[in-house]
């Protein structure tokens, strides 16, 4: 099931943003009057077509779907005939053409946009940034920061919650050195604290990099009392009952809920001895975990649930939520962040301050699709805004075989008085190709390489 859902997550991420950045070009394009020839959302061999339209336009889906492609009629390859060749594309303005290059990533931004202004109108939930005890020795500690601080800002940015306070110390992460950042502590005081990042490395910032200065979110700790027994689950078969407090497994300690968690998943279809305390009593009982198997990882589950203090809950968790006219403009302001925070990260890699282990390709795309999809239709739109504005950004990169590329050559026309000759754009095209190629290799042995190590 975890792969079949992985399969159509990616499945349905994919087509509806390629679908939407070429439903970009051809919207403006048909705008232009540019005969269109073929829509095509995947390459290779049609696995099925369509004609349609006054034009009779090809609707293609091809056999490899990691992309697509809008055809127009065009003199330089023949495919605009005599009638039509006050419709080709080589013949329109020099201005309708970069409107027609534009509209694909556009499209993904617009997208982009969509989808946040939908997260913030139907509210996002989260939680709330408060700090647990910093590592002892690591920069957190040396920066005065405290179990239960409330993070509130990170540099300008205002933040409410454990996302975007991450995002914000990404960003700083990335250019090393000190963040000033206003928490609010237990008492209610807010003040500033700095937190120097200068531990984190360029191969740590797509891993839990905040580990590295010491720095990690809050958990409420939750005892190791059963506040519900899932009838016929192995806990139940064994006699544990609500209200019953696990003391020990195999005779190591419990003290704490995520312990009893973790001593039992690494246990699937064992034998495991369990003290507890009941109604004053002690007593041992014998589990035996059942074996569970979910997103390819096999575990022991027990089946019960925590007793759980419901007013410290509420207090980490919040509801990021605006109204429908006040989402447009941060809707908007999420995407130009995320936008820039992609190209700094590119130029960073350029420039070697950052690692080329971040590349992803499809594969980790892919995962990340299913992961996001088994967590929730609000975690799935939030990737989906994600890749969308991350395609969109691509395609406008200065690599000759993308949209950026393209817009390059009609900015050099219009700097020039004319079109850019033939051999340049065909030694482009080679060299833009290569180049995409080997992005491409690059980012398939990093998906490869973090499966092979996890």
């Amino acid at each position: 099931m975890w792969i079949l859902t992985t399969i159509a997550a990616f499945a349905v991420a994919i087509g509806t943003l390629v679908t939407i950045h070429e439903l970009g070009h051809y919207w403006v394009a048909r705008w232009c009057d540019v005969k269109i020839l073929r829509f095509s959302i995947g390459f290779g061999r049609p696995l099925w077509l369509r004609k349609a339209g006054p034009d009779q336009t090809e609707w293609v889906i091809g056999a490899l779907p990691l992309g697509g492609y809008v055809k127009m009629a065009d003199e330089r390859d023949g495919s605009a005939e005599a009638p039509d060749r006050a419709r080709a594309f080589n013949n329109k303005t020099v201005w309708q053409r970069i409107l027609i290059v534009l509209a694909g990533p556009l499209a993904n931004f617009i997208l982009a946009a969509f989808l946040y202004w939908a997260l913030f109108v139907s509210g996002a939930p989260g939680t709330r940034p408060y700090i647990a005890a910093p590592a002892a020795n690591s920069a957190a500690a040396a920066g005065g920061f405290a179990e239960f601080d409330l993070i509130t800002q990170v540099g300008d940015a205002p933040v409410r919650t454990w996302g975007d306070a991450r995002f914000q110390l990404l960003e700083a992460a990335v250019k090393r050195g000190n963040v000033e950042i206003e928490v609010e502590d237990a008492g209610g005081q807010r003040c500033f604290k700095s937190l120097n990042l200068e531990a984190v490395g360029k191969d740590d910032l797509d891993k839990d990099f905040l580990a590295k200065v010491g720095m990690s979110p809050y958990r409420m700790k939750v005892l190791p009392v059963l506040d519900e027994v899932i009838p016929d689950s192995a806990a139940d078969r064994a006699g544990l009952r609500t209200g019953d407090r696990v003391l020990q497994v195999q005779g190591a300690p419990i003290d704490r809920w995520e312990t009893l968690v973790a001593r039992v998943s690494t246990r699937p279809g064992e034998r495991i001895e369990l003290d507890i305390e009941r109604g004053g009593a002690q007593m041992r009982l014998i589990v035996i975990p059942e074996s569970v198997t979910e997103n390819g990882k096999t575990f022991g589950r027990i089946g019960v649930k925590p007793k759980v203090d419901r007013k410290v809950l509420e207090t980490l968790n919040t509801v990021v939520r605006y109204g429908p006219v006040e989402a447009i403009p941060r809707a908007w302001a999420k995407v130009w962040d995320m936008s820039m925070f992609s190209l700094k990260m590119m130029g960073r890699m350029i420039t070697g301050d950052i690692s080329w282990k971040n590349l992803s390709g499809p594969i980790t795309i892919a995962d990340y699709a299913g992961q996001s999809a088994q967590l929730g239709w609000i975690t799935y739109v939030t990737f989906l805004a994600l890749i969308s504005i991350s395609l969109g950004v691509l395609n406008l990169l200065p690599i000759p075989v993308l949209d950026g590329g393209q817009l390059m050559y009609y900015i050099a026309e219009i700097l020039k008085g004319s079109p850019v000759s033939e051999k340049v754009m065909e030694i482009g095209q080679q060299v833009g190709l290569t180049l995409l190629l080997g992005l491409t290799a690059f980012a398939f042995y990093n998906d490869i390489h973090r499966l092979v190590t996890g």
